[in-house]
């Protein structure tokens, strides 16, 4: 996890609850992810740096600079090669793991750049923006080849599903869209929380997608069945990031209030199977897969009245609040090892 108070901290799960806090930037973190082998951390902040981290007790981290601005977001290349990093400076840039140092610089925004993400098979990246745009970038060409606008508001994050074949923006008009970029449509456009989202994330099926918002709530939507399912509470003002386990099991999310809540998913086993078995060819009809039928589909406007099943932690679960742990201060040494 990642915060304002300019630390990382690595908190070990499985074991008598325990976290290490990696200090070295200078200013608020503002995004963290591990690479895909979990070998290594990248982290951004508003100290204009991206850092690589070997997460480990000595601390090991290795400085990427180059942007002028605050960096929004940082994300790895599936392969794990590269890490692309979205700033206030209006820029994307692609850095090299291994050799830690700028591979190429993508500039067409026109505002500052909230995030950027790979796509699966590493080709493209889509970068989001307070310019009220969403662009496709061609990463063998360093070209944008796509530009999506969202007039209403702008978007603040956006990712690809699993399958590669269209992206989700989340945005501050309180609004969700699912985008073919194949086909250059909307597909789906929910309206179900009462302010803007900050964060989405798939699951690894594809069939769901979990917000997070400055209503206070996360929302589980069912894209397949075009619905609102589950409505969460738990946090104590915005939630801030929300990302699913790589299995799909659990979920973790991350609010202003401080607090790390880490979710157990409780969809129906039998029924899961049942809607993936159902789903198999419209799924996976060719390659890269669809996410839903070939043919593009109208929007789909879900207003507030939408049903979903509401969950708050405090009163429907059992309290398993860890206590705080000892976080161990691991200051950042030298040059990362590679």
């Amino acid at each position: 996890t990642c915060s304002v108070d300019r630390l990382l901290i690595l908190w070990k799960l499985k074991t008598q609850c325990s976290a290490y806090g990696f200090s070295g930037h200078a200013e608020a973190v503002t995004s963290v992810e591990f690479s895909p082998d979990g070998q290594v951390l990248a982290s951004a902040s508003q100290d204009h740096t991206v850092r690589l981290w070997i997460p480990c007790i000595h601390g090991e981290s290795s400085v990427l600079k180059g942007h002028t601005a605050s960096v929004r977001s940082v994300s790895f290349s599936h392969d794990g090669y590269s890490v692309v990093s979205a700033s206030n400076d209006k820029l994307i840039k692609i850095w090299s793991v291994c050799y830690q140092r700028l591979l190429f610089t993508l500039f067409q925004h026109t505002g500052w750049v909230c995030c950027a993400k790979f796509s699966p098979d590493g080709r493209l990246i889509a970068s989001c923006g307070e310019d009220k745009s969403i662009k496709i970038w061609d990463t063998r060409n360093k070209i944008c080849i796509n530009t999506f606008s969202d007039y209403e508001g702008f978007p603040t994050f956006v990712d690809f599903n699993p399958s590669g074949t269209c992206i989700a923006s989340a945005g501050s008009n309180n609004t969700v869209k699912l985008w073919d970029i194949r086909m250059n449509k909307l597909l789906q456009h929910f309206k179900v929380h009462r302010a803007g989202v900050n964060c989405i994330s798939f699951h690894p099926s594809g069939n769901y997608l979990i917000t997070a918002s400055s209503d206070g709530t996360l929302k589980i939507l069912d894209l397949l069945g075009e619905r609102l399912i589950y409505t969460l509470h738990g946090h104590k003002g915005p939630v801030l990031c929300v990302a699913f386990s790589k299995g799909g099991e659990n979920f973790a999310s991350g609010g202003v209030d401080a607090q790390v809540l880490l979710w157990k998913t409780n969809f129906d086993a039998l029924d899961y199977e049942e809607v993936l078995k159902h789903n198999f060819r419209r799924t996976h009809i060719d390659d890269p897969p669809h996410l839903l039928d070939v043919y593009p589909r109208s929007s789909h406007f879900h207003d507030e009245k939408c049903k979903s099943v509401e969950v708050d932690p405090t009163f429907d679960v059992p309290d398993i609040q860890t206590p705080d742990p000892v976080i161990i201060d691991i200051r950042t040494s030298s040059y990362l090892n590679t």
